[in-house]
């Protein structure tokens, strides 16, 4: 979509023959994943639905009506019948001669469990009883950004009136829980005919009385407010027109990848490592280059699911992409960083309460760059990207609420309020702890091969992004979608790299910078194997080997050297070498050679990143068959006849014999031995070898 055209409305996705083979709660589940399928309806983790179902009590038999509503944490895109909350009706609404007032809604909270039906483990979440108090059978809470527009906007309520009439009510901004659940429940009883209620600076509540009738509804009362935006729109400029042109997708990336580097390390070195995600879209580019840009930023994000994942304001830098470049930006981001953590804090002691939990991190999440577009950073890639749809979602509502009225944030206390909510943040203390890796990024040559993979693997598992670099296009989509589909996509890329050249190395770090942010680990592994007598190694064959095994180590490792000194963080490099770069093989002469130009590399740049926190080390490998692209070509058919055997698994029982535990080595070994030296365990070894050959007493390094 660009910037000048709407979105197209919302068409019923409901289908009655599966609809007629579904149950009560599984019909719950099919809602639920039409509605947070479409990102037009409710954003991830955004909303949630409920349906009120009669089933038998498991003691009793007794029937009971039961709500079932969306649980704690869950999304309704992707909810199963596991992500359902499960309450008895009658005890939910005895809750209501407990409750001692709006300063004591928090308490209620603590009740939910005693209401549980069936043990459900599920957590309850805070917007239950917003659901249950609503005397209709099916529910739906979602944050479309049309009805957040108007919700959003100075003259809500008298907008709301006019596009929806009696069918649709109006309720002023609180804060979700059992006092808004009150409301809801009173406005519901007092207006039989209403279809569902905006909510002021949050969103939208509908309800029917069948599952299908709740869904269309929603889907027809954020079609009405598209409209009416589209209308009222057409033939304006959004934003006050543009004040900056938008410079050329190639440049934009280029300036993105040279900031994210540089941000990533300023936000990174008081505390955990983030993640970086580029968005320069048609609508994010509209907003960022817009006259209005700064006044609309500053006023902040407006429904509490936004400013949760952004913080309540980006921070905008100041660049102009006609006369600037990123080397003039630089210098200034130090001090652009430290001027937003000061007024966070200051934000902080304005607003915070006697049992405020303790400030969090200050720095900015958005980061928005004139003609160039816009920079999230979280923990994880996930959550960078799903900040960056957030604040899109931001986006569209100034856009609507700017074409219909003036758009309002929430006043600074209430948005103080739910971001340091202590439900909120006991929500946080429950989240588990991060993983080994979480927040470091790994590019790994060769890496569609066997250690290549079984090395993104073991680094995936404890929680590093990874980007494979292989030359090998095909070979490579397979290899990165296998391991998206074992892990995440998010935390998955695939960069083409040919080693042996420069300008290529260049590029597979430059766009790892700008997928991630940067890179923490750099494992050297593209490789190829051969062998020839001396006096028969032609040239090419001996450049081959140096192109490959020390060009393309040294190339690699370079750009990945240069990306982290530019972050000014601590970083890993790992070269996966061989037995044979400290033992000579007879008829190997190119291969040994090159392999000993890779371990002798490693202890130079030991040396030079000792100063700025980089490591670099060797695994060497010995007779890795299974699962290596190089022992299933011209280099195991030449070991196999140098031993007289037809097969590379009798090969590779030569070669178990041979070692002194008499073991086969697997590529999963040698993941192993990388993901120590990549990690922080191996935080004070820098310029050492381990060998993973099952042994070799040829090899031993003393």
């Amino acid at each position: 979509m660009n910037k000048t055209e709407h979105q197209p409305l919302l068409v019923s996705r409901w289908d009655d023959a599966l609809a007629a083979t579904l149950s009560a709660e599984q019909l719950l589940v099919y809602r639920s994943n039409l509605l947070g399928g479409d990102k037009r309806i409710t954003n991830f983790g955004g909303g949630n639905t409920s349906s009120k179902i009669e089933m038998p009590d498991p003691l009793t038999g007794e029937k009971k009506s039961v709500l079932w509503v969306k649980g704690s944490g869950g999304d309704i895109g992707s909810i199963k019948l596991d992500g359902f909350a499960t309450l008895y009706m009658d005890r939910l609404l005895a809750l209501q001669g407990l409750y001692k007032g709006a300063a004591h809604e928090d308490e209620v909270v603590g009740l939910y469990p005693h209401c549980t039906f069936n043990l459900n483990p599920r957590a309850a979440s805070i917007d239950t009883p917003l659901h249950g108090l609503v005397d209709r059978p099916h529910v739906d809470h979602v944050h479309p950004d049309a009805i957040i527009a108007i919700a959003a906007s100075a003259d809500s309520r008298a907008l709301t009136r006019e596009i929806f009439g009696e069918s649709l009510g109006w309720l002023p901004w609180r804060r979700p829980g059992f006092e808004l659940a009150l409301e809801l429940q009173r406005f519901a009883r007092e207006n039989p005919e209403a279809r569902g209620v905006v909510l002021e600076a949050h969103g939208l509540f509908t309800w029917g009385n069948t599952q299908k009738e709740c869904y269309e509804t929603t889907l027809d009362v954020i079609n009405r407010a598209s409209t009416y935006l589209a209308a009222k729109s057409e033939g304006k400029p959004a934003f006050g027109g543009e004040a900056v042109a938008a410079a050329p997708a190639a440049r934009r990336g280029a300036v993105a990848a040279g900031l994210m580097p540089a941000i990533r390390g300023l936000i990174s070195r008081s505390g955990s490592r983030k993640i970086g995600h580029f968005d320069d879209s048609p609508a994010v580019l509209e907003f960022v280059n817009s006259a209005e840009l700064r006044r609309l930023a500053a006023l902040g994000t407006s429904c509490p699911d936004h400013f949760l994942r952004t913080k309540i304001t980006p921070l905008v830098l100041d660049f102009d992409p006609a006369t600037q470049e990123v080397a003039d930006i630089l210098p200034a981001l130090p001090g652009a960083l430290a001027n937003y953590a000061a007024g966070y804090g200051a934000y902080y002691e304005r607003c915070k309460r006697p049992d405020s939990p303790a400030m969090r991190d200050a720095n900015p999440v958005v980061y928005l760059i004139p003609g160039i577009g816009m920079l999230t950073f979280a923990a994880d890639k996930a959550t960078a990207r799903i900040a960056g749809e957030f604040y899109l979602n931001a986006i569209n509502v100034m856009r609507g609420a700017c074409a219909v009225s003036s758009y309002r944030g929430l006043p600074e206390q209430d948005a103080f309020d739910i971001e340091y909510w202590l439900l909120e943040e006991a929500k946080l203390q429950r989240m588990p702890k991060p993983k080994a890796l979480a927040g470091k990024i790994a590019l790994i040559t060769g890496g569609a091969g066997g250690i290549g993979m079984a090395t993104a693997r073991r680094l995936l598992k404890d929680g590093a992004c990874v980007v494979l670099c292989d030359i090998d296009k095909a070979v490579l989509e397979t290899a990165r979608a296998q391991l998206a589909g074992e892990f995440s996509a998010d935390h998955v890329r695939a960069v083409w790299g040919d080693v042996t050249s420069e300008a290529a190395m260049v590029a597979a770090f430059t766009q790892t910078a700008l997928q991630y942010g940067g890179v923490d680990i750099c494992i050297c592994n593209a490789g190829i194997a051969s062998a020839s007598a001396l006096e028969e190694t032609s040239l090419a064959m001996w450049q081959r080997n140096m192109d490959i095994l020390a060009t393309g180590y040294f190339l690699t490792a370079r750009e990945g050297f240069r990306l982290m000194k530019s972050q000014q963080l601590d970083g890993s490099i790992v070269m996966v070498g061989s037995k044979n770069a400290l033992v000579a093989s007879p008829g190997a002469a190119a291969y040994c050679s090159a392999k000993a130009a890779e371990l002798h590399l490693a202890r130079c740049l030991a040396l030079e990143g000792a100063p700025f926190g980089i490591r670099a080390n060797v695994v060497n490998p010995d007779a890795v068959l299974r699962g290596s692209r190089i022992w299933q070509g011209e280099w195991g058919d030449q070991r196999a006849a140098s031993y007289n055997k037809g097969s590379l698994d009798e090969l590779e029982a030569v070669y178990r014999e041979r070692s002194l535990l008499k073991r086969s080595v697997y590529p999963e070994d040698i993941a192993e031995a990388v993901a120590f030296f990549a990690s922080d365990i191996s935080a004070k070894s820098t310029g050492n070898i381990i060998n993973v050959d099952a042994g070799n007493a040829n090899a031993f390094t003393r």
